[in-house]
């Protein structure tokens, strides 16, 4: 209770406010039938396991081209949470960018984002994470406004997976296992922007970063490595993709465990924020599939309107998803109105959450 006390104090002297949300999605949507042309999963499949309409690629598999990279998306993205947020690049003080899928090991995409919009002599951190990136991000620089020597802080996610993918294989022999992916995930990006001045925004009252999966298996893995060159010998290429695989998901344990989580995660933020679930005016859960998430908002017991959902449009875009929540929850915003975020990261099994109050700040 003394902690709380002290958060809540701290807070109160110097307040956190997220002003400024951008997104960006490459290329045009793929439905649902065109991955039964391209990579024969039929709708019916999709809709009835994943529950997805459409998700975004940046690459085109027809042609086998990469048409963006995550600089590319998480550029654009920032560049939109600044004009959101009415202020210019140049106001910038810190730039945090959360990814799985970083363009390179060095240099870091973080920087690369900077240097594309102009910045220089500016913080930037880059944190290396799946679906709880996100609000590792918004806590790290969190903790640099409230000491109050910076203004704004640019918070970025995104994730893209042609990195993860041989375009020039053939996409119709791939196995259940593998191919369940490319109908799940997609790419995308994500951006708020934070200050400490006295804004219309969402003001941050706690977050929670917590990593639970000690003595537990990961629920999924991502290695470094990409395509296997072509001019190993077949037998090689066979041994090497049956041992080290790009991706590997333990879809079982991920669809028992996230529910369950989300709902730890849930509660506890209820009762550190002495809220009801009726207190809540708006609740934004994990977004891992869409029947996953229906299945967790029905387990939760809450009104589907009372939720910010938007995966079935744009597919599991990661690091990305939080923000483009957050942006779908911008204009429906009144003073006063409670917001709780959730993410479940299955990769090692970490909690993160967030809760927000909108405030009607004095200057504009």
């Amino acid at each position: 209770m003394l902690e709380q006390e002290l958060r809540q104090e701290s807070n109160r002297v110097q307040a956190i406010r997220m002003i400024g949300f951008g997104e960006y999605l490459p290329g045009e949507p793929v439905t649902n039938e065109q991955m039964e042309e391209v990579f024969s999963i039929r709708k019916e499949w999709i809709d009835l396991m994943i529950g997805n309409t459409s998700r975004y690629f940046a690459v085109d598999f027809k042609r086998g081209t990469v048409n963006f990279n995550l600089t590319d998306i998480c550029t654009e993205a920032a560049v939109r949470a600044i004009e959101d947020a009415g202020i210019e690049k140049t106001d910038i003080d810190l730039i945090v960018l959360s990814t799985a899928t970083p363009d390179h090991l060095m240099p870091a995409t973080v920087n690369l984002v900077a240097d594309r919009l102009g910045l220089s002599h500016v913080r930037t951190y880059q944190i290396q994470a799946g679906c709880s990136g996100a609000l590792q991000g918004v806590d790290v620089a969190t903790q640099f406004l409230a000491l109050g020597t910076y203004r704004y802080a640019l918070v970025i996610g995104g994730d893209v997976c042609n990195k993860y993918m041989d375009l020039n294989r053939d996409f119709k022999k791939l196995r259940s296992s593998e191919i369940i992916n490319y109908a799940l995930f997609g790419d995308g990006a994500g951006a708020v922007v934070l200050t400490n001045d006295d804004r219309d925004g969402l003001e941050i009252v706690h977050i929670q970063n917590r990593f639970e999966g000690l003595g537990k298996k990961p629920g999924q893995i991502m290695n470094w490595f990409g395509a296997i060159p072509e001019n190993i010998q077949e037998l090689s290429k066979r041994d090497i993709r049956k041992q080290f695989q790009s991706a590997n998901e333990d879809y079982k344990a991920i669809e028992s465990s996230v529910p369950i989580m989300t709902k730890e995660v849930l509660d506890e933020l209820l009762a550190i924020m002495n809220w009801t679930r009726e207190d809540v005016t708006y609740y934004l859960l994990p977004q891992l599939g869409w029947n996953m998430t229906k299945k967790i908002i029905e387990s939760l017991g809450l009104d589907l309107d009372s939720t910010i959902n938007c995966v079935q449009y744009t597919g599991n875009n990661g690091n990305a998803l939080p923000y483009l929540q957050m942006k779908k929850l911008q204009n429906k915003l009144s003073h006063g109105d409670k917001v709780v975020c959730v993410a479940i990261e299955s990769s090692k099994w970490i909690k993160t959450g967030i809760t927000l109050i909108y405030k009607e700040g004095c200057r504009q």
